[in-house]
């Protein structure tokens, strides 16, 4: 046996695997695993990975040595394949999550959701559970940047049932390829193109529905993805769930100033905090020189973390390489540090402003 081999244990880390065992990233996908080619694996060992998507770790890793053995992916039992989900009626608080975060803009077009995309990966790299709530019902994006195209299943919940008696509809959230689950309407029909032509009130009853009708697991996170404004739908999540704060993002024109200026103030009416200022597009560093231009002009963050009393988390330069992955759906493998340093200053924000010890139970 040559002096390099190393068994394949729970602690080996996926990225150095398929580094060195090209077979392992076949072995990973036949076990539903995405994983192995996105950008979290650089931080997750097998177990973490495994446990961050309902599964065993101990058949992946025999089925890896196997597949180091034989060059070839073996025989995967169906059992092994399945994830450890939240059974529906298994008990009657659907799930536990420590932290709800929305993110708004007030204004469409800046950014909001590449936001929370890179916000929930940066999440995910520290090995939180994340989820994405995407509350813009008539322009959801989320699925889009994931890759995601599958409907989500829904299936009639055993315990409770509707005011006419019928049994109450449960939502399966989408699992992306690093086990962020995601609810999105885009995801209740195969066309992604279906138009949502929904009136106000609908829209905040879906939204509710998103939030309490849905078989989450048990998340550390759940981001709010919302649409622009100031109407029914933020006001939905603002008013109906219990938030640790909210995101605003921004970009640096002085139209987008002022519609964010009017979300913060909503914000501050309705007695919520404001975790921080994020402004997206904020400059473009040319690649052949390394000078910065200000493309859509000065920098207005500062004067909105001002107004909103907020201090700004960052200011995202404007970059081919996160719109090329994110038309194609693989958001999930950008390598850009811009993802931990948004994590890690959100979660000083939390630490620093903590609400009341308690967790969201969804009936």
């Amino acid at each position: 046996m040559p002096e390099t081999y190393r068994p394949v244990t729970a602690q080996t880390r996926i990225d150095e695997l398929v580094a060195s065992l090209p077979v392992a990233a076949e072995v990973m996908r036949a076990f539903g695993l995405g994983c192995s080619g996105c950008g979290v694996s650089k931080y997750e060992t097998l177990e973490q990975g495994a446990r961050a998507h309902g599964l065993r770790v101990e058949p992946i890793v025999a089925a890896l040595e196997d597949a180091r053995a034989s060059g070839a992916v073996p025989p995967i039992a169906e059992a092994d394949r399945q994830p450890a989900r939240r059974a529906p009626g298994a008990f009657a608080k659907r799930a536990a999550i420590a932290h709800t975060i929305p993110v708004m803009s007030g204004k469409g077009g800046v950014g909001k959701s590449l936001v929370t995309a890179l916000l929930a990966i940066g999440l995910r790299r520290k090995h939180y559970r994340v989820g994405i709530l995407d509350a813009d019902i008539t322009g959801p994006s989320i699925p889009k940047l994931f890759g995601l195209h599958e409907p989500m299943t829904i299936s009639a919940d055993p315990v409770k049932t509707t005011p006419q008696g019928q049994p109450q509809p449960l939502i399966t959230p989408a699992i992306s390829r690093s086990a962020i689950e995601i609810v999105s309407a885009n995801l209740l029909t195969d066309r992604e193109d279906t138009a949502m032509i929904w009136r106000g009130p609908i829209v905040a009853s879906v939204i509710r529905q998103f939030y309490e009708q849905v078989l989450w697991d048990d998340l550390d996170f759940l981001l709010v993805d919302l649409p622009p404004g100031t109407s029914d739908a933020p006001l939905t999540v603002l008013q109906s769930l219990s938030i640790d704060g909210v995101v605003l993002v921004t970009m640096p024109q002085a139209l987008a100033t002022m519609i964010v200026r009017k979300a913060a103030n909503l914000v501050h009416q309705l007695k919520k905090p404001i975790l921080g200022i994020v402004e997206n597009m904020s400059y473009f560093v040319a690649p052949d020189t390394g000078a910065r231009y200000e493309i859509f002009g000065p920098s207005y963050a500062q004067r909105v973390a001002e107004i909103a009393h907020a201090p700004l988390l960052a200011r995202l330069p404007i970059d081919p390489d996160k719109a090329r992955l994110a038309d194609e759906g693989r958001i999930e493998e950008l390598d850009d540090a811009v993802c931990d340093e948004l994590a890690e200053r959100l979660l000083d924000r939390i630490a620093a402003h903590p609400k009341p010890k308690e967790t969201i139970s969804l009936v």
